[in-house]
């Protein structure tokens, strides 16, 4: 039987694998970076950067706060008086927790993990909201082009010292591209705008010992894996339905593989049943086959909203895995 990284890179390079890689079992995330980013469910957070975040009660997740009051970036003509990066924690106490649990990982079994949230297209509609960024793109083409290399340098600090002091394996990167239906801008506006910055962030990783590059994004970006191949991005992690899975890795696969399939609205909501789990599970499978897939909910971390659909789906993969291999 094949080691949990073993039957991963079999799975990805089009080897031999033993069974299917079941969800996040790969990666060991640390998550101890102290680098604020997330609210408590039902509380909220001011950032380094100034954004506010809230987790409404009874809601699956946060955003940032954009009224006038805290709307971090209000002119895109300003932002350089309006837009500081955070010092970024570097030292031994700082950072003692997240070193701690990246030496207890059996690094022959899993993935050492380095975790960054948000991406550089996330950042800039947290700083300015979704509608204003959308609209500087078009407005103000040269000063969103200042603003995203500011915004690649802080992520390029920020790699360094994780880096150093983690030596990770593996990046689990998170930076939403679209919605459900389509990406938010045209693959040409990604290109000129995103894919320079990724390039320069990704290729650092790799050049400083990270093996696997694993990219969350839980939405529609089918239109841009061929810049996804071009970052760098080993695994693509949140797939939805609606890219129509199998025809990616029937065209892509090879130069990068697809892990989802199973979207966490279809199978996580209150009254869940494990008959909706284990449909889904097998649908993935069985459409998507065994080379360059990994079933998983879309959601961007281990764990589902609503307790027990992670383990019911992880459990309904086993299952298959004894079935089709």
């Amino acid at each position: 039987m094949l080691t949990i990284k073993q039957n991963l890179l079999e799975t990805i390079r089009g080897g031999n694998p033993d069974r299917f890689v079941n969800q996040y079992e790969f990666m060991d995330i640390i998550l101890e970076n102290p680098v604020d980013f997330m609210a408590p469910p039902g509380g909220s957070i001011k950032t380094g950067w100034g954004i506010t975040f809230r987790w409404p009660e009874g809601q699956i997740g946060q955003f940032p706060v954009h009224d006038e009051e805290h709307k971090v970036l209000k002119d895109i003509t300003k932002w350089r008086k309006q837009v500081k990066a955070p010092e970024i924690p570097d030292t031994d106490e700082a950072w003692a927790a997240a070193v701690e649990h990246a030496n207890s990982i059996d690094r022959n079994e899993k993935y050492v993990t380095a975790f960054v949230a948000p991406g550089v297209f996330e950042m800039c509609h947290h700083l300015m909201s979704m509608e204003d960024a959308l609209m500087a793109l078009y407005e103000e083409p040269e000063l969103m082009h200042e603003l995203i290399d500011y915004l690649t340098e802080y992520e390029l600090k920020l790699a360094e010292i994780i880096c150093r002091r983690l030596k990770p394996d593996a990046l689990f990167h998170h930076d939403d591209w679209g919605s459900q239906k389509s990406s938010f801008i045209s693959p040409a506006m990604f290109e000129e705008f995103y894919l320079p910055a990724y390039k320069k962030i990704y290729s650092f990783y790799k050049q400083n010992g990270v093996e696997l590059i694993v990219h969350h994004s839980d939405c529609y970006a089918a239109n841009l894996v061929p810049f996804m191949i071009e970052m760098g991005i080993d695994i693509w992690q949140g797939v939805m339905t609606t890219n129509n899975t199998p025809e990616l890795i029937k065209q892509y696969g090879g130069k990068i593989s697809f892990m989802g399939d199973i979207d966490s609205g279809v199978v996580d909501f209150p009254t869940w049943t494990r008959e909706i789990a284990a449909r889904e599970a097998e649908r993935a499978c069985t459409n998507c086959g065994k080379h360059y897939f990994i079933p998983c909910l879309t959601q961007g971390l281990g764990f589902s909203s609503f307790p027990g659909v992670y383990d019911c789906v992880s459990e309904e993969i086993d299952k298959l895995s004894k079935k089709m291999f």
